[in-house]
């Protein structure tokens, strides 16, 4: 690893120091590097809250946390009767300050968390059922409202939208991937874009992500080029399981001695890292924060089949490394098929990709086509047609109908790979158990992605729902509270979006609302501390 030079590191500190001193009450001197000097007593800074992911999750976190704060509209009429009932019995609070259990009770949806069901339905009332009703939200900022906090990503604010395959349509409608106070269709109007379509390419998400943070104000926030290496746990408890005891111990810590003045921040994480400057050096930071909220998303580590030969160079594991070899012309007048193994969305777009440029595909996947599982079972055939032209081809030809394969497209329905060979081989099983070799110019393994996680104790494996187990969106995601979002088993830490089982943009939002319903809880319940003269900490559960 490469280290810059005082010049450069001094730059980041600043740019860490010079908002933040200001918004947490006091002056902040300095930041020490990662350094063996430094201890835990030294002057670092402190944060109220650390959001690690700049994605759609970590915008909208920051979003709320800016003081920006949704009322129902005063000519609103919410189309579910009860839900309408509730929300006018407190028209006068922001949704942030109402009982959100209470709200989502009984309301039903394609998120298993009740507080994305509820905030999705305020944005977007009855949208499952193909109606395109208005929110009935408005928003106020309220700049009283506002944590401190700052949101750390590897590239521009938009996360992973800015890697994705740009000639590919989204999945979700434009409307569904917008954030709160902005909607799509203004921001398009804005920068004169052609939107022919409801559904809207990669880049164009990106796009309207980096801009939302810039009209929004939010960019005081934000850090790009940032590499977290670890975030670990101070004062730990002596029974990590022991929540209720550990809960205790932070409780009852003392707030920090500032200029004589108890500050509001406790130092319950330690986050390290670096930031790549442009030269490719690496400045490295440290920060203390009392909260953590990870916005990472799944999109770090792409699956793997774990056969033999999977780590030879012309087996690839993501869509752009497939584009780029296109691209350069890897791929032209290859006599040999393509050989795509998943059947995802992603792997259709791999299909789609080929089949556009003329390349043969061999398509490999482990289901039956008339399983209902299939994602491709649940889009509607007017609004997806090229998905479902996939799909079709899946059905129609597969090995089974002709023995030889199809010039341009042969599938390999209830088939799994056993082993990659050096002469571009693939041994195939069948499930009645038949092997079969075939020959490929390049291999393709898009069977999903998992969130990447190693910045945590044990790799995160000890917060999700099955202990000792890695997170996965699906299998394993990250065990919270279903109205606060705080890990169960662990106190402080945050998690939404991906990581806790919300793909889609529409729902992580609830995420970001829960959150901050309970971040503003314990900050105004500290005021209050603070005035009454007690030492203690907010000992809030």
């Amino acid at each position: 690893r490469s280290y810059s030079g005082p010049e450069t590191e001094g730059q980041l500190l600043n740019s860490f120091v010079q908002y933040f001193g200001d918004s947490l009450g006091r002056k902040v001197e300095r930041m020490p590097l990662i350094e063996e000097t430094v201890l835990p007593g030294d002057s670092l800074l402190t944060l109220p809250v650390v959001i690690i992911g700049n994605g759609p999750s970590g915008i909208c976190l920051s979003y709320l946390l800016s003081g920006y704060r949704p009322y129902l509209s005063p000519e609103a009429i919410h189309p579910n009767p009860i839900l309408h009932t509730k929300l006018e019995e407190a028209r006068h609070l922001s949704i942030v300050d109402q009982d959100l259990e209470y709200l989502s009770e009984g309301l039903e949806g394609r998120s298993s968390n009740p507080v994305a069901v509820l905030f999705d339905t305020l944005l977007h009332p009855d949208a499952d059922f193909g109606y395109d009703y208005p929110s009935v939200l408005h928003w106020k900022l309220e700049q009283h409202n506002y944590i401190p906090h700052i949101v750390l990503g590897k590239g521009p604010p938009g996360g992973a939208w800015h890697s994705m395959e740009g000639s590919m349509l989204t999945i979700s409608f434009g409307d569904w991937m917008e954030l709160p106070g902005l909607t799509f269709k203004e921001w398009a109007a804005s920068k004169r874009r052609n939107i022919k379509s409801d559904r809207v390419m990669p880049e164009e998400i990106a796009c309207y992500y980096k801009h939302y943070v810039k009209v929004m104000g939010l960019q005081k926030n934000f850090r790009d080029n940032i590499y977290i290496t670890s975030v670990s746990r101070l004062y730990r408890g002596k029974d990590d399981e022991d929540r209720s005891q550990l809960n205790e111990n932070i409780s009852t810590q003392h707030l920090e001695m500032e200029d004589g003045q108890k500050s509001l921040t406790k130092r319950n994480w330690e986050v390290r890292g670096y930031q790549r400057a442009t030269d490719g050096s690496h400045v490295p930071f440290c920060l203390f924060a009392e909260n953590v909220a990870l916005a990472t998303g799944t999109f770090d580590s792409p699956g793997r089949l774990q056969v033999e030969g999977e780590d030879f160079p012309f087996v690839l594991h993501s869509m752009s490394d497939f584009g780029a070899a296109i691209s350069k012309g890897k791929l032209r007048g290859k006599a040999d098929p393509v050989l795509i193994v998943g059947a995802g969305l992603t792997a259709a777009d791999a299909v789609l990709c080929a089949y556009n440029n003329n390349i043969p595909v061999i398509h490999v996947f482990r289901r039956r086509v008339t399983d209902t599982s299939l994602i491709f079972k649940q889009l509607p055939k007017k609004l997806y047609p090229e998905y479902h032209k996939v799909y079709h081809m899946m059905c129609t030809q597969s090995h089974t109908v002709d023995s030889n394969l199809h010039s341009a497209y042969t599938s390999f329905p209830e088939h799994n790979v056993l082993s990659f060979k050096p002469e571009m081989k693939c041994v195939l099983q069948s499930a009645s158990g038949l092997k079969k070799i075939l020959k490929f110019s390049v291999a393709l393994v898009l069977i999903g992605s998992h969130p990447n996680l190693f910045f945590l104790k044990d790799q995160g494996h000890s917060i999700g729902h099955h202990s000792n187990q890695p997170i996965t969106c699906k299998g394993n995601p990250i065990e919270i509270d279903p109205y606060t979002y705080e890990c169960t088993k662990e106190a402080n830490l945050f998690a939404l979006g991906p990581l806790v089982g919300d793909n889609f943009v529409r729902f992580l939002k609830g995420g970001a609302l829960g959150i901050a319903r309970c971040l503003a809880i314990r900050q105004k319940k500290k005021h209050e501390l603070i005035e009454s003269g007690d030492g203690g900490g907010d000992g809030v559960p």
